[in-house]
């Protein structure tokens, strides 16, 4: 006795095929649905808004570039700057809350790169960038 066949000839096999035929019209009932029902989740309560005049805020924050080139010099926003006078320029930027955008030579020792990260660290700076160049 085979199962989904009357002629006696056949394998012997059961049929393999899924009835989809079901499921597709389950599914296009649930679709007109939706289609029907979906302009009534709307419901909006007409509101009268109060005008406000106010400026747009600008929210980027202070970015400071700080460079360490291959002799171990550091440069705040491409001006020179010395290692002693880097602490006082960190507190007196660190109450803007800015961006530290922190480029090294590949040759600088890290000691240096260190240094001043402590330094920004010290100086409650939290957000440091390193910058570096793409490989070509």
């Amino acid at each position: 006795m085979a199962f989904g066949s009357f002629d006696e000839g056949g394998t012997g096999q059961p049929m393999a095929e899924i009835n989809t035929t079901p499921l597709v019209d389950v599914m296009l009932v649930l679709l007109v649905i939706f289609i029907i029902t979906a302009p009534l989740f709307h419901q909006a309560v007409p509101i009268d808004l109060p005008q406000v005049s106010a400026s747009k805020l600008d929210d980027k924050p202070e970015v400071i570039q700080l460079a360490i080139d291959i002799d171990g010099r550091i440069f705040w926003n491409g001006e020179p700057v010395a290692r002693d006078a880097l602490d006082g320029r960190f507190a007196a930027a660190s109450g803007r809350q800015p961006e530290l955008h922190l480029r090294a030579d590949r040759k600088v020792a890290y000691e240096k790169v260190a240094d001043v990260m402590a330094a920004a660290q010290r100086a409650s700076i939290v957000k440091i960038a390193f910058l570096t160049e793409p490989t070509r």
